[in-house]
Formats: C-alpha cells, sequence, structure tokens
C-alpha cells in the first residue's frame, strides 16, 4: 500500500471520530453527515473531479458541520423555530468548523468546504458574503447535497419533504442559493436509473 493510501485510510479515521463526536451533540446530525458526504462525492464524479479533489469533498462534506459542536445544546436541539438570536449563533457553525480543522495540517484542502458551505450564489450567504465561483467549487457541491438531505430527511416540527418538492426548491433556487452547474450534474445524475436506485440508498429515500 503506497504512502498516499496510509494517509487517506488516517484521514478517514480522524473524519470518523470527529464526525462521531458531532454524531453524539445531536440526534438532527446523526447520519446527516454521511449521506451529504456521500452524495457529495457522486457529484463531484458527475462533474468529473479529479479522484484527488472527490476524496477531499467526500472528507470536507463528511466534517461540514463540525462546528455545531460550538453551538449551544439547547440551541442545536430545539424542536421549533429558532429566535434571531438563536439563528445567529446557529450562522456561526461554519467560522468554528473552519478553526477546528484548520488546526489539522491534512485538512488545509477542505476548510473552504467547512467554512463556505452556506455562501450562496448571488452573495447573500454566509459567512463571508461570496459570490458565484468565489465560493470555492467543493463548497458549491456541498452546498446542494446537504440542501437535499436537510429537506429530505423529517423534523421534529415537520414532515420530510418527497424528492419531487425537494428538487422544485432546488431547481426555484437554482443561480441564487446554488450553482447552476451543480444542480444540473444532481437531475443528471437523478436521471441514471443506477444511480438513482445509489441515491435513494444513502438518502434513505428507497
Amino acid at each position: 500500500m503506497s504512502s498516499q493510501s496510509f494517509l487517506l485510510d488516517d484521514l478517514h479515521q480522524l473524519v470518523d471520530a470527529l464526525a462521531a463526536a458531532l454524531d453524539a451533540k445531536s440526534s438532527y446530525t446523526l447520519g446527516h453527515s454521511e449521506r451529504v458526504a456521500d452524495l457529495a462525492l457522486l457529484l463531484a464524479r458527475r462533474i468529473g473531479l479529479t479522484e484527488m479533489d472527490q476524496q477531499l469533498i467526500h472528507i470536507g462534506a463528511h466534517l461540514h458541520d463540525i462546528g455545531k459542536i460550538g453551538v449551544p445544546d439547547e440551541v442545536l436541539n430545539k424542536p421549533g423555530r429558532l429566535t434571531d438570536e438563536q439563528f445567529s449563533m446557529i450562522k456561526q457553525h461554519p467560522v468554528i468548523g473552519y478553526h477546528i480543522v484548520s488546526k489539522v495540517s491534512w485538512f488545509g484542502g477542505i476548510s473552504g468546504i467547512v467554512r463556505h458551505h452556506h455562501e450562496r450564489f448571488d452573495g447573500k450567504g454566509y459567512p463571508d458574503g461570496l459570490a458565484g465561483t468565489n465560493i470555492p467549487l467543493g463548497a458549491r457541491i456541498v452546498a446542494v447535497a446537504d440542501a437535499f438531505d436537510a429537506m429530505i430527511a423529517p423534523r421534529i416540527y415537520r414532515k420530510s419533504f418527497s424528492p419531487p418538492e425537494v428538487l422544485t426548491e432546488i431547481i426555484r433556487c437554482t443561480g441564487s442559493q446554488f450553482d447552476p452547474a451543480v444542480v444540473e450534474a444532481l437531475l443528471a445524475e437523478l436521471n441514471n436509473e443506477s444511480s438513482w436506485r445509489n441515491f435513494n440508498k444513502l438518502t434513505m429515500l428507497g
């Protein structure tokens, strides 16, 4: 086995440990990061990124919410609408996560994914108000995967959206919230029968 393979194995073990710590803090995040990571990997492959970039996006997606470790439990697990003050706390998690992963030199390639996965294509997102291609591609990919899983999963205060409802919303937000090229990759992936079966499995739709 090559030294690069050993390094990737070590990275994945560290990622699994960090993700487990987040899952232990919030029932909402249980399984969410893994599903987002697997969908982001499918989209990265569909777009045609290199194997190394695919791996970085997979790892970055797995850790995209790691900053929620720094959000108070009563805010993170609140079973209803957040107050403005509580939402401001939630909005800090990309920056908190960025500082966490930036402490690990191996995570240099994923820090932008963690920090910028809530940016919007039109520049109205957070934390830095980046727009268009100024947002790292990995973050643009994770934004779509994250939104899909967030809508497809049920919450205490609402039922899950159906797949057609989720796709309708994502298409509606194309060009404003989401990168059109990434949405195009999502639609192409869903039009592939074998990919659709895999997609159903990893998002727990089927």
